[in-house]
């Protein structure tokens, strides 16, 4: 037996613990470049073990090594740790005393699932041949923080990354894990639409934006209804729409924004002119002028196909057949997408649902999530064993 199949049971024996200090992070939430308590607290547990550290990376990112036997392959390990402007409805005793604030996402499950992880390896220093690097980053709900960390050089030098995300809809004690796609990309929409205001009593004596507006909503569902294959995975939507006043007064302008999700990298190349297309053209049939703004975020998250298969196989070893399944692409984002630009990966959903009906639980971003604790010892397991596996 491999010794990374032992490590499901070593980490069982550390679930009070990482319970402990779950609860802590989520009674205390920080948003996105915000998490000093957070930061401060991984980094004096790194510190405790003996590993190398270095703060504020990339706001409040925190890296640390744990440098092997002998010289290796650098292998990346990756939690986020940032909250949302939720208000928690939980009634939990360790709810978020941060009033608007909940980490309602489960960063706290990931950024203790990381911390387990590395103190499983650091008991096991002597085992590895090469580097493991442990990336906690800021700001992953404003897609900005693995790119402030990039730009910091954390990926100098990674050969492999792995992290994951948990996911109520799947049980505790399994996992979802595909090669190829697995998350969209994400794109930011900002639309303008001008025109002519004036009293609202007089509509023809303006050029009214409004109801361009409207006709751009309605019609940028052809965008993906009419345009683009089923199989393609797009998703366009507009999110928030504001303009005017007063009731009575038409207005100059409308500004709305939107999200577009891709599955299809090369789909999403075709987006833009797409989407400017059909916002031009309807706001000249009502003799407005509508011009779009388009801001590329984050590319699709894409598993490597042998690193995902030796996963695979890992996984089902250390949690037995009928634990693994294999997902359907999301259009969720994630900007761990940033870091597979330099290094191939593999991340996966890591099961944190109640044993029935875990599809009846109350989904990522709900101010109602609460995620089973005993995935925090699986994730911490698999993230441990992964970097064993590759390096022992």
């Amino acid at each position: 037996m491999k010794t990374s199949d032992l490590l499901l049971e070593q980490a069982k024996l550390l679930e009070p613990e990482l319970i402990e200090l779950r609860r802590d992070l989520h009674r205390h939430p920080e948003l996105s470049f915000q998490e000093s308590r957070t930061a401060g607290i991984v980094a004096r547990f790194l510190q405790g073990l003996g590993l190398e550290v270095r703060e504020q990376v990339g706001g409040f990112g925190v890296v640390a090594d744990l440098r092997g036997a002998s010289e290796g392959p650098t292998v990346a390990l990756r939690a986020d740790m940032d909250a949302l402007p939720i208000t928690e409805e939980t009634g939990l005793d360790y709810a978020s005393g941060n009033p608007g604030v909940m980490h309602a996402c489960g960063h706290d499950i990931h950024t203790s699932v990381l911390l387990g992880a590395a103190r499983l390896l650091a008991s096991r220093k002597a085992e590895l041949r090469g580097t493991v690097r442990f990336l906690f980053q800021s700001a992953e709900e404003i897609l900005a923080g693995a790119n402030t960390m990039i730009e910091r050089g954390v990926m100098d030098g990674v050969d492999e990354i792995y992290g994951l995300h948990n996911l109520p809809f799947y049980p505790a004690g399994t996992i979802g894990l595909k090669s190829g796609v697995l998350m969209g990309s994400i794109d930011r929409l900002e639309i303008r639409v001008d025109g002519k205001g004036g009293h609202g009593g007089y509509p023809e004596t303006c050029i009214d934006p409004i109801v361009a507006a409207s006709a751009v909503v309605a019609g940028l569902q052809s965008a993906v209804s009419r345009e683009a294959p089923p199989t393609k995975g797009v998703v366009v939507s507009i999110g928030t729409i504001h303009g005017g006043t007063a009731n009575n007064i038409i207005p100059d302008f409308v500004e709305l924004t939107g999200t577009v999700r891709n599955l299809d990298p090369e789909w999403r190349e075709t987006m833009p002119e797409t989407i400017e297309r059909i916002v031009s053209r309807i706001c000249e049939a009502y003799r407005c002028r509508g011009t779009v703004r388009y801001i590329r975020q984050v590319p699709p998250v894409w598993n490597d196909t042998d690193l995902t298969g030796r996963f695979a196989e890992l996984a089902d070893r250390m949690l037995g057949s009928g634990k693994r399944a294999e997902p359907v692409p999301m259009t969720y984002g994630e900007d761990f997408a940033e870091y597979l630009r330099f290094a191939k990966g593999c991340f996966f959903w890591l099961g944190s649902g109640p044993s029935e009906n875990a599809e009846q639980a109350a989904g990522l971003h709900s101010p109602r999530f609460n995620p089973d604790e005993g995935c925090l010892a699986v994730g911490a397991a698999l993230l441990a064993g992964v970097a064993l596996d590759r390096l022992a």
